[in-house]
């Protein structure tokens, strides 16, 4: 008989929970019952790793954060209910202004290469992000963009973040794995090998240390002895080796976890997840952020038409689509903020239906009113066709998503001819934005990331939207920190979208993680990602 899904579709304030599990008395996969001794595997999909993403400063995929924690500190942590608790930094001020954060540091910390950690290396590293030609795009955005003015050096253990205007998510920001550390050494003499990383050149103050990497099949992480400045107090890891199992398949990753070749999988779909044992613990937590979504290109072709950009919401079948092939674990989204995350506005749930006739009005209002023989609408000669480019790997869940959406568009006469494409390809079509619309969801905390979506100079602005009114809303909530104020003006970017429709979002996801009971004491963070800080095997 299949396991039950536990679903843990949790709100922001208890993501970062732990999860209590059972502890067999057996060894795990090379596991052992001493206290510092063991293995624990875990199999995730890392697929695109290997193509220069393993550098968090510079990757935008959550699974170089997600592995690389494990490696790189932060100055704070962000706890369970939102607030921030000391890590690498004991304390902090803001200034009345909001433009400068000063942190004093810990003076006992050590690079695993023995060089200190301190607060050159603080400034060595947020320069690094900072320099345009890093090519920083998400980690420079979360360090302000435009708004970073440098850090200075107080003393070894004082340092200074300035920014040229109020920058309010910058704690939240400099909680992550995309503005942890790497050793200055390593900055200086192979920073342009940190997106391929490997040992030697992925070098943190972490638990653990990068000890093997073979692209594409695993990651070695061995325990760090001398780690003492976890968050919370945390010390060294309790077990010796972390063992990342990179496995694409997910029905690989559900069979090896099923079997015990692992000890812990993630990214496991919910139609697999319905099927483990109930020996596993299955833990599914929402991301906070964007869901997952298609990004409308106004300024290619007929998406320039704003009928035509709500008729193409309308016409699908979302709810649907997202219940029959996620067997109800990931919710329908309405908003461009999922509901996991601070700012969402609950009002929209429910406020623009499956609605074929409202399409059908709507694509008539704007001239597409003649067919094809296809059935296809036509206008001045031209078909209502547009092309959706797709970022390799697609999840079987995600192309059958895709397909329900082309046949239900196929039915009021709006082609979509979709192209799953190779990084390189992809990218060749996304850089000049020579595509209708693409789709990816983006997890943050903040909802500051939608000024990389929305804002005219986004990094992720693939909708290419350009409106003063929509910047200066994004502006204003950078600078803003009361938390109320934040609130209504990401609640008004919600609003202007679900009429505007330049995001089309579809559901929200969740990190599910199937967990043996050869593992106590995993915790997850706001991300869902696994924490390893108090696991012990047995």
């Amino acid at each position: 008989m299949p396991g039950l899904l536990v679903r843990r579709i949790l709100p922001i304030t208890a993501l970062a929970a732990a999860t209590a599990l059972a502890l067999s008395a057996c060894a795990g996969p090379g596991g052992s019952e001493s206290e510092s001794g063991g293995e624990v595997v875990w199999a995730i999909e890392g697929a695109n790793l290997s193509a220069g993403h393993m550098d968090p400063q510079t990757s935008q995929l959550d699974v170089s954060s997600m592995v690389q924690r494990a490696v790189l500190d932060s100055l704070v942590f962000q706890e369970s209910d939102g607030s921030f608790s000391p890590w690498l930094a004991t304390d902090w001020t803001v200034s009345d202004d909001g433009t400068v954060y000063t942190f004093e540091l810990r003076d006992d910390v050590t690079f695993h290469d023995g060089e200190p950690f301190n607060a050159d290396a603080v400034k060595a590293n947020f320069d690094r992000i900072a320099d345009p030609e890093t090519a920083s795009a998400q980690a420079a955005s979360m360090l302000g963009g435009e708004f970073y003015a440098g850090t200075e050096v107080i003393d070894e253990f004082t340092v200074e973040v300035t920014f040229s205007q109020p920058y309010a998510p910058f704690l939240q920001a400099a909680s992550t794995p995309l503005l942890g550390f790497y050793s200055p050494a390593v900055l200086e003499s192979s920073a342009d090998q940190l997106k391929a990383g490997g040992p030697g050149v992925t070098v943190g103050t972490g638990p653990f240390a990068l000890t093997e990497y073979t692209p594409d099949q695993e990651i070695v992480y061995t325990r760090n002895p001398d780690y003492a400045w976890g968050p919370d107090g945390g010390e060294a890891a309790q077990f010796e080796t972390l063992r990342v199992e990179i496995l694409p398949e997910a029905s690989v990753r559900a069979g090896v976890v099923e079997s015990g070749e692992a000890d812990l999988a993630s990214n496991i779909p919910p139609n697999l997840a319905v099927e483990l044992p109930d020996t596993l613990t299955v833990d599914a937590n929402e991301y906070p952020g964007l869901p997952y979504s298609l990004y409308l290109n106004e300024k290619y072709g007929v998406f320039a038409d704003e009928k035509v950009r709500q008729a193409f919401a309308r016409g699908v079948d979302i709810d649907a689509a997202v219940e029959e092939i996620f067997f109800g674990q990931f919710p329908r989204a309405w908003s461009i903020l999922g509901s996991t995350t601070p700012g969402y506005d609950a009002s929209l749930e429910g406020s623009w239906p499956f609605d074929q006739d409202e399409a059908n009005s709507l694509l008539d209002e704007a001239g597409w009113s003649e067919r094809d023989s296809d059935g296809i609408r036509m206008k001045d000669g031209q078909r209502l066709s547009v092309r959706w480019i797709a970022y390799t790997p697609v999840s079987d869940d995600n192309a059958a998503l895709a397909n329900a959406i082309q046949s239900d568009l196929a039915d009021i006469g709006f082609e979509v001819v979709r192209e799953v494409l190779e990084p390189g390809a992809y990218n060749a079509q996304y850089g000049p934005k020579t595509f209708d619309l693409t789709d990816w969801g983006f997890s943050g905390v903040d909802g500051d990331l939608l000024r990389s979506h929305l804002h005219t100079d986004g990094f992720q602005n693939a909708s290419q939207v350009t409106d003063p009114e929509i910047d200066g809303l994004l502006e204003e909530g950078v600078a803003t920190s009361d938390t109320d104020a934040r609130t209504a003006i990401y609640q008004q970017l919600q609003q202007w979208n679900a009429q505007y429709t330049a995001i089309v979002p579809l559901y929200s996801p969740s990190l599910i993680t199937a967990v043996n009971e050869t593992v106590a004491g995993l915790e997850y963070d706001l991300y869902g990602r696994p924490l390893f800080y108090e696991v012990t095997v047995g």
